[in-house]
């Protein structure tokens, strides 16, 4: 019987003493009830398990509840949410700490930089050096701006920069490829790949809106993802104690310069839509986005979908992205699609757009299957960056509903008067191919309606002299389209700008 019991109490010891197999937040001293400020236990849980290579797993059933407590979590190793809930408290947050993320998911590669490479081409295809690893690269020319905004909120551009993949021979792969011509690099920088996957799943997060003045000092206060190869799973987020002000948000998801992430089965929320006054001294609209990525290849957002009605014009669009490549939308819901400062090839597929819609400037081929989108125009090129897209628009199978207090439908809209310089050379799509469209226009009611175009009113007199390059040229084929209404699909209100587009309509 002694010698049982002796054998049971080693037993024991060596189960003890055995390493864990994830880290929690409890270990750390968190409480998770909800009223205890549980962020500085949640860091060090975090730094714990960076150090010791294991996975964190938050406890089914706990609130955590992070108050305004300076810093971030930096996230290294994989981590399981599972069902418990956080409570991010931002009405107390000040505006110097608006900007820390409560989580930064990081990789442990150090970026490094590329000496000697004075100058890279469009579709160039190897930057003519071998790296250690597979990495995404940022090049940068700040001796030329870009993307020099016109509008309520016009500013002087940014420099000229793109982001893009090479493997460990110098070459870049294609669905990243350059898209301008670099004369002069002021640097360049390379993010190593890790090719282990790093998994962020569950979690019920809720953020207490900010109480800030409705300025553009926009708050952090969420997830940011800063590693690439990373799959982010089940993640929900809410949006409680807004006010009729507050400041806007980067985006309650974050993606910064990563390549390959997927976004699977989360649940995001919209924020109210604010007033303010923009930096041409008018009132403008302000919103915030619970969705953003930058400087980002390859990423993949999954049957997502958002708390609040698509199509209620209270809230803003959900999802803007600058500077990417290669996004893909499958099985989505979201009040918005927005490309700001360019995007090249995108791909939405099973997915209905609200009152926002899908809005985009950029390059490569733009790719809507089996979507709905809800407004007046299916895709419209943003006016504040010259209404551009270089390459071709493939629409298949797509609905188009347009909503009440309409006058005029359109395809493609946008605007480019020629009279503002973009940095960049302005183009409409080379090819257009549309087939099986349904253009619901049954609650338009205006009695001089003439029914959809193809194009929208581009506010362009080509006959003017001195005007910024506006190249309007190449195919349209259209099969199939029904109009609710009865009406022909025309071509536009305003038809000179097209005149050197080759188009066929097959009704």
């Amino acid at each position: 019987m002694n010698k049982f019991l002796l054998l049971a109490g080693s037993l024991l010891i060596a189960s003890a003493s055995a390493s864990p197999k994830y880290l929690t937040y409890e270990q750390f001293g968190a409480k998770g009830d909800g009223v205890t400020n549980d962020f500085p236990a949640i860091m060090a849980t975090h730094e714990a398990a960076n150090e010791k290579g294991l996975p964190v797993k938050a406890t089914d059933g706990k609130t955590y509840y992070i108050g305004n407590t300076t810093g971030t979590a930096v996230v290294r190793t994989d981590v399981d949410f599972g069902t418990a809930r956080f409570i991010i408290d931002d009405s107390r947050v000040s505006l110097e700490d608006r900007e820390d993320y409560i989580f930064r998911i990081e990789s442990s590669l150090e970026p490094f930089t590329i000496d000697g490479i004075g100058s890279l081409k469009r579709d160039q295809t190897n930057i003519g050096k071998s790296l250690p690893c597979r990495c995404l690269v940022e090049v940068v020319n700040d001796h030329h701006k870009v993307y020099i905004r016109l509008g309520a909120n016009q500013n002087s551009g940014v420099s000229q920069k793109e982001y893009f993949i090479v493997d460990g021979d110098g070459n870049i792969e294609p669905s990243s490829a350059l898209i301008w011509d670099y004369d002069e690099i002021t640097r360049m920088t390379a993010r190593p790949i890790d090719e282990k996957l790093l998994t962020i799943k569950g979690g019920i997060f809720t953020t207490i809106a900010n109480q800030a003045p409705s300025k553009y000092t926009y708050y952090g206060r969420g997830i940011s993802v800063e590693r690439s190869n990373v799959r982010i799973e089940g993640i929900t987020h809410y949006v409680e104690g807004e006010l009729d002000h507050g400041a806007p948000y980067d985006g309650f998801l974050d993606l910064y310069t990563a390549a390959d992430i997927v976004v699977s089965g989360c649940l995001f929320t919209a924020h109210k839509t604010y007033k303010t006054i923009g930096s041409a001294g008018v009132s403008v609209s302000m919103g915030t986005y619970d969705i953003s990525a930058h400087g980002c290849v390859g990423v993949k957002w999954e049957n997502c979908t958002q708390t609040t009605y698509i199509n209620d014009t209270r809230y803003w669009g959900i999802f803007v992205s600058n500077f990417c490549k290669s996004l893909t939308l499958d099985h989505c819901v979201f009040s918005r699609f927005d490309a700001h400062q360019g995007v090249r090839n995108v791909t939405l597929t099973n997915c209905e757009f609200g009152h926002t819609g899908v809005n985009v400037v950029g390059s490569g081929t733009l790719r809507l299957v089996d979507c709905i989108v809800h407004r007046k125009s299916l895709i419209a090129l943003r006016e504040d960056y010259g209404s551009f897209w270089e390459g071709e628009i493939i629409v298949r199978n797509c609905k188009l509903i347009v909503p009440e207090r309409t006058k005029s439908v359109s395809l493609l809209s946008g605007s480019n008067a020629g009279k503002h310089d973009f940095g960049y050379t302005c183009y409409l799509p080379e090819r257009i191919d549309i087939e099986n469209l349904v253009v619901d226009d049954s609650r338009v009611s205006d009695k001089d309606y003439q029914g959809p175009m193809i194009f929208g009113r581009f506010k362009r007199n080509i006959d003017e002299e001195g005007l910024y390059p506006y190249i309007a040229k190449g195919s349209i084929d259209i099969r199939n389209v029904d109009v609710s209404s009865g009406k022909y699909l025309g071509v536009s209100l305003e038809p000179k700008l097209f005149r050197d587009y080759t188009i066929t309509v097959a009704r």
